[in-house]
C-alpha cells in the first residue's frame, strides 16, 4: 500500500465514530470497583442482568482433571466471587423481582436466590416454615422472604399458557441446551409446587411481624466477603437496605393473594383468601406515602380483585366496581334479559371496559359449549350490543358478529335496529356518535342479501335522521345494482368474511373442543374434521400436553400425520388424567390408543401396556392411599412380574414404571419374589429393583429370633454410597493437603433426589421404619454427638462406624432423615417410634417446643390420652430426660419439677434448681397439685417461706397434707396416686403444646 493510500484509510477511520468496548465479565474480577461504576451508568452494556447471566454461568462451569474426567465446579476464591458479583448486581437492582423475572431464567434465578440464602446464613438443612423469622438477623429473614416470594410467584406465572415457539434448524447442540434447560425448569417448578404450602406459610408469618426489614446491598455484601466484618454490622439491625414493614406487607400479601388465586380452580375457598389479600394490598397501597419497594401491577391488581369479588359474591359500595357487581350479581341470578339491558345502558355510559364485556360474552359461549340450553339467543344479543359499542367507538366489528349477518333472522335485524336507537344520548348524541353510528347503518345495509331485511333497516327512523339524502341514494343505487347481480346469479357469491373467516373460526373452536374433551371416538372426529382444513402438526395445539421423552422420538416417527396426531394427544391426555387422578378417563383413553397402535407398531403397543400397567399400579396405590384395605388381584401382581422380568430389545422403557412397580411389590408384601424369584440379571441391571430386593431381604428377618446383619450391611452400604460425595484432594498454597467435595456427583447405584422420590412411593410401615432405622444411625455417625443422638428402632443392625466418613455428605444425611420421617407421619400420624424418632430430630436442632409437642403426641396415642399409664419402653429416661430439657429450654421450670418425679430415680438435684428460678414462663403453682414426692413439696414449702410467699406457700402445704400421700400409706395407694397424678399433668401438658 502507498503511503497516500495508507494516509487516506487512517483520514476515513479516524472519521468513524468509535464504538465503545463492551466490559468483559473477567473485568470486574480484577477490578473491585468496576462494578458499582459500572451499573451506575445510565445505559451499561452488558445490563445488570446479562451480567449475572455472565457471572452465574462462569461461576458453575464444570473443570476437566488430569484424567479428562468432567468434574464438578470447584468451590474456589474465583467462583465464589463470581457468584457474589451476581449478588451485587441484584442488591444494585433492588431486589426488584419483576425485573429479575423477566430477564433471568427459572434456573439461573434459582442459582442466584439460593446463593443470597446461603451468603444471608439461612440455616442449612431446616425447612424455611421451621424456621422463626422474628430471631433471625433481618438480612436473612428478609433473604428468606424473597425466595418464597420468588416460589409463589414463579408458580403463578408458570400456570399461564405460554406460545409454543416454532421449531427452527435442527442444531444438535442448541437443541440439546434448551431440552436440558426445560427438564431443568420442570425439576425446579416440580419442586416448588411440592413446597408452596410452606412457602405460603413462611410469608403469612412474616405478615405477622411489625418490624422493619432490611436487605442486602454493595455494602453489606462487600462486608460479608471479609470474615472479619460479617459477624458484625451485617447482622446488625441497621445493616443494608430499610424496607418498611407496610411495604414488605403490601408486596407480599399481592404476592400470596395472587397464589390463592391460582389455586382457586382446583379450591373454591381459595378465592376467599385471595380477596382478602388484595384487600389488604389496596389499603396498605392507600396508607403508603411512598412505594419505592412496592413492585405491582396496578392493573392486575384491578383485575384480581374485580375477579375475587365476582367469585366470592362480594359486593360493596365502590362506585368503581358497581357496574362490575351488578352484571356479575345478575350472572349468577340467571337474570339474562337484564344483562342485555345492562349491556344496552353501558352503549350510552360507557363504564363498563370492552374486554369485561367480551369476557362475558366468552362466559356465555363457554356454557353453550358445555351444552346449557335456551343460550344461545342470549349469546347473539350479547354479540350484538357489544359490536353496536365497538361502533359507537370507531373500533372493528368482531368476526362473530359478521357471521352472524350471513344469515341473520327478521328478529336480529330489528333488534340490532332497537339497541342502535337505545344506545345513542337521547338529548343531545355527539357528533362523533351519530357519525359513527351511520357508518354502522352503511355497513349494515353493505352485509345484508336479503331484500326485504335491506328495506326494514333502510325504512327505518333511525337510518333516515342519521344519513343524508344523497348518501341515502347513493346507497340504494347500490343494493338496486347488487339485488340484480344476485337475481341474475343462480348462486350467490360469498362475502368477504364468509368462507376465510368462517373456516379460521371453525378452527378455533375445533381446536378448543379438542382442548376440553376426553372421550377417544370425538377426539378421533375432531382430529378428522381438522385435518380436512388444514394440514398442520394438531399434536402442538395446547403447549401442556406432554408425552415422556422416552417415547416423543417413536411417536413422532409414525409417517400418517392424522394417526401420529391421535396417538401422541391420546397419550398425552390420558397422562394428565393419571396425574389428577381421573383414571376412569385415564383408562378410556389409554384404552383407545392402545386398539389403534395395535394395528400398525408391536413397540407401541408394549409402550401402551406397560403405560397401562402403571395406571392400574397408580390406581391401586391411591385406593389403599384413602384407606382401601383390598389386597390388588392376582392378575395385577402377575403383570407387574411379567414387566419387572420383561427383556425386549430396542423398547423404550420409562425408568418410572419399574420404580413403581418395585414399590408396589414393597408395599404389597411380596418379598417372596423380590428376595427368592427375581432374577439375578435384573438385581444387576435395574437400582430400583436392587434395592427393592435388599429393603425386602432385611425387613423379611427383622421379625424372626436373629436379626441377620449381611443382608442388612448390604443395604448399608448401597445408601451410604448414595448420600456419598466424590473427594478431591488439593494441595494448597502453604503445602497442606485439603479435601474438596462435590456435591453434584453421587457415588451410587441412584442420585440422591431419585431415591427420596423413591422412598416418597413406600407405604408398607416395616420398609419405613427399616429405612429410618438404617437413616438415623448413619446421621447419628456423620454428626458425632454421642449426647444428642436420634432414636429408632432396630438400630443395632446397622454398623457402627464408617471406614470413609469424610466422603458422606452431612448435609443431605440431614435433609434426607427428616423428609423420610416427615413423610412416614402423613401416612401414620400415630405411630409413637416415628414421633418419637422426630421429636428428637427436632430435640438435637434446638426446636425445644416442637419436640416436647412430639414427645408428648407419642405417650398420648399409645395411652388413649393418658386415660392409662405410658408405657415404659416409650417414656424411657431418655425421653423424660429430654422433655425435661425442653421445658428447661422454655423456662417452664414448675413442668421440670414435676417431670422429675417421672424418672426411675427421682432427679432431685435438677428439680430443686428448677425450683429456685423465680422467672418461671408456666403456671407455677397451678402444677403442685401433680406433685406427689413428698420431698419435693418440703421443698417448695421451704422455698415459699424463705421468700416469704403466703399464698404459694399454702398451696404447698395443702398439696403435701392429702391423705393418700401420706409415706405410711401401703405402697400401692402411692403408686396410685403417683399414677393418677401423672395422668391429670400429661393431659394438662397436652392441653398446652397440642
Amino acid at each position: 500500500m502507498s503511503a497516500e493510500a495508507a494516509d487516506r484509510v487512517a483520514a476515513v477511520t479516524s472519521s468513524r465514530p468509535s464504538t465503545p468496548l463492551q466490559t468483559s465479565w473477567f473485568e470486574f474480577l480484577l477490578d473491585g470497583s468496576l462494578l458499582e461504576k459500572h451499573l451506575q451508568k445510565s445505559n451499561p452494556d452488558p445490563t445488570g442482568v446479562q451480567l449475572i447471566i455472565q457471572f452465574l454461568e462462569q461461576a458453575s462451569k464444570p473443570s476437566v482433571n488430569e484424567q479428562n474426567q468432567v468434574q464438578p465446579p470447584a468451590d474456589n476464591r474465583r467462583n465464589r466471587t463470581l457468584k457474589l458479583l451476581a449478588l451485587k448486581v441484584a442488591a444494585h437492582l433492588k431486589w426488584d423481582l419483576d425485573v429479575l423475572e423477566k430477564g433471568l431464567t427459572i434456573p439461573v434465578l434459582n442459582m442466584l436466590l439460593n446463593e443470597l440464602l446461603c451468603v444471608s446464613k439461612v440455616p442449612p438443612g431446616v425447612k424455611h416454615v421451621d424456621l422463626d423469622l422474628s430471631t433471625l438477623p433481618p438480612t436473612t429473614a428478609m433473604a428468606v422472604v424473597i425466595y418464597n416470594r420468588w416460589a409463589i410467584r414463579t408458580i403463578v406465572l408458570s400456570s399461564f399458557p405460554e406460545k409454543q415457539t416454532k421449531p427452527g434448524p435442527h442444531q444438535m447442540n442448541m437443541l440439546n441446551i434448551v431440552q436440558q434447560e426445560k427438564e431443568m425448569t420442570e425439576n425446579i417448578l416440580t419442586v416448588l409446587k411440592e413446597q408452596a404450602t410452606d412457602s405460603i406459610s413462611v410469608l403469612e408469618g412474616a405478615l405477622q411481624l411489625k418490624k422493619d426489614f432490611y436487605v442486602h446491598t454493595l455494602r453489606t455484601l462487600d462486608l460479608l466477603a471479609a470474615d472479619a466484618a460479617a459477624n458484625g454490622e451485617t447482622e446488625s439491625s441497621t445493616a443494608g437496605l430499610r424496607i418498611s414493614a407496610d411495604e414488605l406487607h403490601c408486596q407480599v400479601h399481592y404476592d400470596v393473594g395472587g397464589i390463592f388465586f391460582q389455586q382457586g380452580c382446583t379450591d373454591q375457598p381459595a378465592y376467599q383468601k385471595a380477596h382478602d389479600h388484595f384487600r389488604q394490598t389496596k389499603e396498605l397501597l392507600k396508607k403508603l406515602d411512598s412505594t419505592v419497594h412496592v413492585h405491582l401491577d396496578g392493573k392486575r391488581l384491578a383485575g384480581y380483585w374485580n375477579a375475587c369479588k365476582a367469585l366470592t359474591e362480594d359486593c360493596d359500595s365502590d362506585s368503581q366496581t358497581t357496574a362490575y357487581d351488578q352484571i356479575n350479581s345478575l350472572i349468577r341470578m340467571q337474570s339474562y334479559q337484564a344483562v342485555i339491558e345492562a349491556f344496552i345502558k353501558d352503549n350510552v355510559s360507557r363504564s363498563l371496559p370492552n374486554h369485561f364485556r367480551r369476557s362475558v360474552l366468552r362466559e356465555f359461549l363457554y356454557k353453550v359449549q358445555q351444552g346449557e340450553s335456551g343460550l344461545d339467543e342470549v349469546c347473539h344479543k350479547l354479540c350484538v350490543c357489544n359490536a353496536i359499542r365497538d361502533a359507537l367507538e370507531g373500533e372493528v366489528l368482531s368476526v362473530r358478529f359478521q357471521q352472524l349477518l350471513l344469515k341473520p333472522s327478521k328478529r336480529i335485524v330489528d333488534f340490532i335496529l332497537e339497541v342502535c336507537t337505545l344506545s345513542l344520548e337521547k338529548e343531545r348524541p355527539s357528533e362523533t356518535s351519530r357519525r359513527n353510528m351511520a357508518n354502522f347503518m352503511k355497513t349494515l345495509c353493505e352485509s345484508l342479501e336479503e331484500l326485504p331485511l335491506l328495506f326494514v333497516v333502510s325504512s327505518h327512523k333511525l337510518f333516515m335522521e342519521l344519513l343524508k339524502e344523497e348518501e341515502r341514494k347513493v346507497l340504494m343505487e347500490q343494493m338496486r345494482k347488487r339485488s340484480a347481480t344476485i337475481n341474475l346469479s343462480a348462486k350467490p357469491l360469498p362475502s368477504f368474511y364468509d368462507i376465510p373467516a368462517s373456516a379460521s373460526v371453525n378452527i378455533g373452536q375445533l381446536e378448543q373442543q379438542l382442548i376440553l374433551l376426553l372421550e377417544p371416538r370425538r377426539i378421533r372426529q375432531i382430529l378428522i374434521e381438522l385435518h380436512g382444513m388444514a394440514e398442520r402438526p394438531f399434536w402442538r395445539v395446547n403447549s401442556k400436553w406432554e408425552v415422556p421423552p422416552d417415547y416423543i422420538n417413536v411417536i413422532l416417527g409414525i409417517k400418517d400425520n392424522l394417526t401420529k396426531d391421535l396417538v401422541y394427544i391420546l397419550m398425552a391426555k390420558g397422562l394428565h388424567c393419571i396425574s389428577i387422578k381421573d383414571f376412569a378417563h385415564a383408562r378410556q383413553l389409554f384404552s383407545a390408543c392402545l386398539e389403534l397402535v395395535t394395528e400398525f407398531s408391536p413397540k407401541l403397543r408394549q409402550v401402551m401396556l406397560n403405560e397401562m400397567l402403571l395406571l392400574e399400579v397408580r390406581a391401586h396405590e391411591t385406593m389403599a392411599a384413602e384407606g382401601c384395605k383390598e389386597r390388588p388381584p392376582p392378575d395385577l401382581v402377575s403383570r407387574v412380574r411379567g414387566y419387572l422380568e420383561m427383556r425386549i430389545h430396542d423398547l423404550p422403557l420409562r425408568q418410572v414404571v419399574g420404580e413403581e412397580c418395585v414399590a408396589f411389590m414393597l408395599n404389597w408384601r411380596e418379598n417372596d419374589y423380590l428376595t427368592l424369584q427375581v432374577p439375578p440379571s435384573l438385581v444387576m441391571n435395574n437400582p430400583y429393583i436392587k434395592l427393592g430386593q435388599l429393603l425386602a431381604s432385611t425387613c423379611k428377618e427383622l421379625p424372626g429370633p436373629k436379626e441377620s446383619r449381611r443382608t442388612a450391611k448390604e443395604l448399608w452400604d448401597v445408601v451410604v454410597q448414595i448420600c456419598s460425595v466424590s473427594i478431591q484432594h488439593k494441595r494448597t498454597s502453604d503445602g497442606r493437603v485439603s479435601l474438596i467435595k462435590h456435591r453434584e456427583s453421587s457415588m451410587g447405584i441412584l442420585h440422591r433426589s431419585k431415591f427420596i422420590t423413591f422412598i416418597k412411593k413406600l407405604r408398607e410401615p416395616l420398609v419405613l421404619t427399616t429405612l429410618i432405622s438404617l437413616f438415623v444411625r448413619l446421621h447419628s455417625i456423620v454428626r458425632d454427638d454421642i449426647v444428642n443422638e436420634v432414636t429408632a428402632e432396630h438400630l443395632s443392625i446397622w454398623p457402627s462406624s464408617l471406614p470413609n466418613i469424610q466422603a458422606v455428605d452431612v448435609e443431605a444425611v440431614a435433609v434426607t432423615v427428616k423428609e423420610l420421617v416427615s413423610y412416614a407421619l402423613t401416612l401414620n400420624p400415630n405411630n409413637q417410634s416415628w414421633l418419637i424418632t422426630q421429636a428428637d430430630i427436632y430435640f438435637v436442632t434446638n426446636q425445644y417446643s416442637a419436640a416436647l409437642n412430639l414427645y408428648l403426641q407419642a405417650g398420648a396415642v399409645c395411652s388413649d390420652f393418658f386415660t392409662k399409664a405410658v408405657p415404659p419402653d416409650v417414656y424411657t429416661d431418655q425421653v423424660l430426660k429430654r422433655m425435661i430439657k425442653c421445658c428447661s429450654m422454655m423456662n417452664c421450670h414448675t413442668q421440670v419439677a414435676v417431670l422429675c418425679q417421672f424418672l426411675r430415680e427421682v432427679d432431685y438435684m435438677t428439680a430443686f434448681k428448677a425450683l429456685q428460678e423465680q422467672n418461671s414462663h408456666d403456671a407455677m403453682d397451678s402444677f403442685y397439685d401433680y406433685i406427689w414426692d413428698v420431698t419435693i413439696l418440703e421443698y417448695l414449702t421451704h422455698i415459699h417461706h424463705k421468700r416469704g410467699e403466703t399464698e404459694k406457700r399454702q398451696i404447698a402445704i395443702k398439696a403435701i397434707g392429702q391423705a393418700e400421700l401420706n409415706t405410711s400409706n401401703p405402697e400401692e395407694v402411692l403408686q396410685l396416686a403417683a399414677q393418677k397424678r401423672k395422668k391429670r399433668f400429661l393431659q394438662a401438658m397436652a392441653k398446652l403444646y397440642f
